[in-house]
């Protein structure tokens, strides 16, 4: 066992040019000053590729936490993995979840708690390595890859645990000369935990979402500063939340084994114990089943899949919430006009087993939100969208607003609200019918009845077409022209005599609406050709007369 003076001497040796304090570090990082409730949440993912689907759900929890207390949420960036960094990782994730509507209330783009990110952080790190060591709460360990391997197989061999822990710890109480010795020769060396823990002893934690669970104590001697002198995860994550202020972690259930590893550094560096939540990681079904989503496998895990295709970010963030806590959707029932602002979300509800993201379940969600907006909050938003996205439409929106509003206003109000439009990307789709441009592109369905009879009804409809009729004329002029050419209008007499007749009135409805559409399903037909307007109503049918 090391003396005092010989640790004092060893954290000399290795931090040589660290002259700061951790006191200086807290007269640096002061205490926030914040109401009992107020809460300080941090997002700290990495930039080691595209923004991740559960990352917007995660943060997603920060930030509504952060505003239903009138607290701060923080993003930082933990590059500490410099060999999976990719270029413009940060603008990536910070462009990705402001897509979303998530912002951050201190970031690399401005706080009084910075450096944001980890790599500009090394000095703090230093600061507070050199400390335990100097306290004999960490130590240097020379032992090669080599060596770590050959304590990996004697520990198989023996049916132990395997770890750097204990006796097979070899550099944890190595002596003075041994280390100055290693350091002449420039060995590489880490700085490890000199870990005091039992990991037969048993102790409790409450997890705010998990819930009061028992935890062995943590004995492994798990690194701390790797040998570039950049810290582990494990490391850097007590010194940045303590001097951030940081009073809630949130963060997914992968670092949950990690809580007793976490709690004896805490204890080690002397910091105040920090509240934990770790939510379960976005799964899906996989073949019966469940699995995380994955960046490898799943299109659905980049976020930015639902940006390019138009998915109402709001939306997404509401299913989200659907997720988190199961009583959303009773409250968005009962308050269809609210943001989702106002709703309280609760730790405690959420569920504990997982969190299981339906591309079916959200896509109803899409739909649903988008039912609930105006035309031209439909406009807008499209609109927008459309700028990055989708030329050819924004294009129409810009240049024929007006009529593009009112295409979009078709059966938004009253008691029949059009729920076909999960997307912006649909827009396509429903702007092909509106556009001559577009419609010629159609692939056009047909109607399984004689074209005589065809050209027959399409004529008679001309005749008595008047564009000033409101839909109860104009379904009466229909049936007029149904009767006229031997379809039925009682449908419970065409049933009790099929062979009577060539049809239902709704099969003439349907030929107007091919004739008109080039589909056999649109929206309700008489607000289309209220849109289309009289010129465009009458030149379709005539083209399709002279076609068939």
């Amino acid at each position: 066992m090391r003396t005092v003076q010989e640790n004092l001497q060893i954290s000399e040796l290795l931090f040589p040019n660290v002259k700061e304090s951790v006191e200086d570090m807290y007269k640096k990082y002061p205490k926030r000053k914040l109401e009992s409730s107020q809460l300080v949440v941090r997002f700290a993912p990495s930039p080691t590729g595209f923004l991740h689907l559960g990352s917007v759900f995660t943060s997603l929890i920060g930030r509504k936490l952060a505003d239903q207390s009138n607290g701060v949420c923080i993003l930082r960036i933990e590059d500490t993995d410099k060999k999976r960094e990719v270029q413009d990782g940060i603008d990536l994730i910070i462009d990705g979840l402001e897509g979303f509507g998530i912002k951050f209330d201190e970031s690399v783009r401005g706080g009084k708690y910075g450096p944001y990110i980890q790599s500009e952080r090394l000095d703090i790190y230093h600061v507070f390595a050199k400390y335990l060591v100097s306290i004999g709460g960490a130590y240097p360990c020379f032992a090669s890859e080599e060596e770590l391997g050959d304590i990996r197989n004697k520990q198989s061999e023996s049916g132990v645990r395997t770890g750097y822990y204990g006796k097979w710890a070899k550099w944890r109480d190595a002596d003075l000369e041994s280390i100055k010795k290693a350091l002449e020769e420039g060995k590489k060396f880490v700085i490890r935990l000199y870990s005091t823990g039992n990991f037969e002893n048993k102790f409790r934690f409450d997890d705010l979402i998990k819930g009061n669970c028992t935890f062995s104590e943590n004995d492994m001697d798990a690194i701390l500063l790797k040998s570039d002198g950049f810290p582990t995860y494990h490391f850097a994550h007590p010194i940045d939340d303590t001097l951030m202020g940081i009073n809630l972690v949130i963060r997914t259930y992968e670092w949950f084994p990690s809580i007793p590893l976490h709690l004896e550094i805490f204890n080690k560096l002397r910091f105040e114990n920090i509240k934990y939540a770790h939510p379960s990681p976005l799964m899906k079904m996989d073949n019966g089943n469940k699995r995380k989503l994955s960046k490898r496998k799943d299109l659905e895990a980049d976020a930015n899949f639902f940006i390019k295709n138009g998915y109402p970010p709001t939306a997404i963030l509401e299913y989200f919430l659907n997720i988190m806590n199961s009583n959303f959707t009773d409250w968005r029932i009962q308050n269809p006009k609210l943001p989702f602002s106002e709703f309280n979300l609760k730790l405690e509800k959420f569920n504990r087993a997982g969190a299981l993201f339906d591309m079916v379940k959200l896509r109803d969600v899409c739909k649903e939100y988008i039912s609930r907006l105006t035309a031209q909050q439909v406009y807008d938003l499209v609109l927008d969208w459309s700028k990055e996205n989708d030329k050819e439409i924004h294009s129409k929106l810009v240049n024929h607003k007006e009529y593009c509003i009112n295409i979009f206003n078709i059966e938004r109000e009253g008691e029949k609200i059009r729920k076909d439009i999960e997307k912006w990307s649909d827009i396509s789709y429903q702007f092909e019918i509106f556009f001559d441009d577009m419609f010629v592109e159609v692939k056009k369905e047909s109607i399984d009845l004689p074209k005589e009879i065809q050209k027959g009804v399409l004529t008679d409809f001309l005749d008595t077409y008047y564009f000033g009729d409101d839909s109860y004329e104009w379904f009466n002029k229909v049936k007029r022209i149904a009767q006229k050419n031997g379809f039925s209008t009682d449908y419970k007499e065409y049933e009790k005599n099929p062979k009577k007749y060539l049809g239902k009135v709704g099969d003439v409805a349907m030929m107007l609406r091919v004739a008109l559409t080039g589909k056999k399903q649109t929206p309700d037909l008489y607000q289309v050709m209220q849109v289309m307007g009289e010129d465009r109503v009458r030149s379709r049918i005539k083209e399709y007369i002279n076609i068939l």
